[in-house]
């Protein structure tokens, strides 16, 4: 759906709201599991040595998330197709729960090892959230790209974290 010339889009407030309630909850709640762990012992025993410092992290999600809910908004209101709608929450509801498991997993339950393996699922899942917002809306797919950099680095840690240290 083209823009016509002379023809603003009004914002939908109430939407663009909600999209950033959920991703922002799912990221807080994800938090609870991350914040108290990062200055530990554990943590400090098995990060490696290319981990950025602690305070990159919060950063970073915070942008991250942010896209990601812009991107949520941007496909929803870039469709009339109430199927296409559907699947559009469907991904991002499966891929902000993958990522909220990847905290309970790795920060959590103090293992590498099972949380590297579910990151593969939410990169897996981040491509799938891309393609299905590529059609209603090319700024959204752009959007997770960035996402899907970060978590890849994430998956790397991971991986140094869980089998190398």
């Amino acid at each position: 759906m083209k823009k016509r010339a002379g023809k603003k889009r009004k914002i939908a407030w109430g939407l663009l709201i909600l999209c950033f309630i959920f991703t922002y909850g799912i990221g807080f709640l994800g938090s609870l599991f991350t914040s108290p762990n990062v200055n530990t012992d554990w943590y400090n025993s098995v990060k490696p040595t290319i981990t950025p410092p602690n305070i990159v992290f919060p950063i970073v999600w915070n942008i991250l998330f942010f896209m990601i809910a812009v991107s949520l908004y941007l496909a929803l209101t870039r469709t009339k197709d109430k199927s296409l709608k559907l699947k559009i929450w469907i991904a991002f509801g499966v891929n902000l729960l993958l990522n909220l498991l990847w905290s309970v997993f790795y920060f959590g339950l103090k293992n590498p090892s099972l949380a590297f393996f579910e990151v593969i699922f939410l990169e897996i899942s981040i491509f799938a959230a891309m393609y299905v917002v590529w059609k209603p809306s090319k700024v959204s797919y752009w959007l997770l790209v960035p996402y899907s950099l970060w978590v890849g680095f994430a998956a790397t840690l991971n991986y140094l974290s869980a089998f190398v240290h």
